[in-house]
């Protein structure tokens, strides 16, 4: 009997140990509205690829947390909202995608631009979340274009109305309003 005691006792103590918080329901995720169909194949000259990189962000997006501006100065986390990568790689992915699609240019990864960058796009996303009080969701992004005409540069922002805020709502409209400024973004960088 005296054997079977140490068990017991790990076992009832299974139910009061915990190795981390609870999953969230769902993770978030970016997608594009534009894609690239399956099977196309592009080429480009040298020195005419594009290469998106990831943006620079503040302290505030390094985390897979959704940001919630609640004052003028203080900042929230929305409850169970994580996204699936860090918003700003989200956020490249999405640019690079859509830039593909509507211009028919070769847009490459940062990881495999080496051989030939081409024209480069590098960038700051300052606000990627939602502000409390005005019930929207706030995307803010500069972004830098070097290439061999010399460097320009352009700030995008787009809002998107929230009438709840949730995990689920809030994602959709930032895909929204991020897939808005994709729209914007791609113009800009090939006009």
């Amino acid at each position: 009997m005296k054997r079977f005691l140490p068990l017991v006792a790990l076992a009832t103590l299974t139910g009061c140990v915990s190795f981390g918080s609870e999953p969230p329901p769902f993770l978030m995720a970016l997608n594009a509205d534009a894609q690239v169909a399956g099977g196309s194949a592009r080429s480009a000259a040298v020195g005419q690829a594009i290469t998106v990189q990831r943006p620079e962000v503040p302290q505030k997006l390094i985390t897979n947390r959704l940001p919630v501006q609640t004052g003028e100065t203080t900042i929230a986390y929305l409850a169970d909202a994580l996204w699936v990568d860090t918003p700003n790689e989200l956020f490249r992915a999405l640019l690079s995608e859509t830039l593909a699609a509507r211009t028919g240019r070769v847009v490459l990864d940062p990881a495999t631009y080496s051989a030939d960058p081409g024209m480069i796009v590098n960038g700051q996303l300052h606000e990627f979340g939602l502000d409390a009080r005005t019930n929207e969701t706030v995307i803010v992004y500069d972004a830098t274009i070097t290439d061999a005409n010399g460097v320009r540069t352009r700030r995008f922002e787009q809002r998107e109305p929230v009438f709840a805020q949730d995990a689920q709502t809030v994602a959709q409209a930032l895909n929204r309003a991020a897939n808005r400024m994709a729209i914007e973004f791609s113009d800009w960088v090939v006009g």
